[in-house]
């Protein structure tokens, strides 16, 4: 519990609407759980989509006018993180909310290494080549170039996010 009364001391001045962006079968019932309930508890407004949707869905206009209109990002990224096409979505939304409105985004790095998430090795390596390989394997040419983009946008947000100044949780 320590680790959530730091978080809160470091952001609670800051932050009064505050959103989650998190992989549900890695976090979900353990770790953003009680980090959003910590939120919470101090009077910070949390939105947490705890809706899994299926590869290829668009964000849900719910999520994206939530992303929107807050005013930081919590982002858990975890093992399978970058095995979902709407968590890396959202993340690509996140940044963009991050350079038009001066957004806060705090990444936190939830049993993975930062320099994994930057190169896209382990985890996040292994999730972008079954991107790549499904951009490959389309047969419509204009889905297959709004792929090509999409798997762009992706590779340079998690390089970017894996830079910022973020947590780490593994236990060290």
């Amino acid at each position: 519990m320590n680790f959530f009364l730091l978080f809160l001391t470091e952001v609670n001045n800051i932050m009064s609407r505050t959103c989650f962006g998190h992989r549900g079968i890695d976090t979900r019932l353990n770790f953003t759980d009680y980090l959003y309930e910590a939120l919470v508890s101090e009077n910070i407004t949390t939105f947490l989509d705890e809706q899994e949707v299926e590869t290829g869905e668009e964000l849900k206009p719910e999520l994206t006018r939530a992303i929107k209109g807050s005013r930081a990002s919590i982002i858990v990224l975890s093992k399978n993180y970058a095995s979902s096409t709407w968590c890396l979505d959202e993340l690509v939304l996140i940044l963009e909310q991050r350079k038009v409105s001066k957004q806060i985004v705090v990444p936190i790095f939830f049993h993975v290494e930062p320099t994994h998430v930057r190169k896209q090795e382990s985890s996040f390596g292994e999730a972008l080549f079954k991107h790549r390989q499904r951009m490959e394997a389309e047969q419509d040419e204009e889905k297959k170039r709004q792929a090509a983009r999409k798997l762009k946008s992706w590779t340079e947000a998690l390089k970017e996010v894996a830079d910022l100044k973020g947590k780490d949780v593994n236990g060290r």
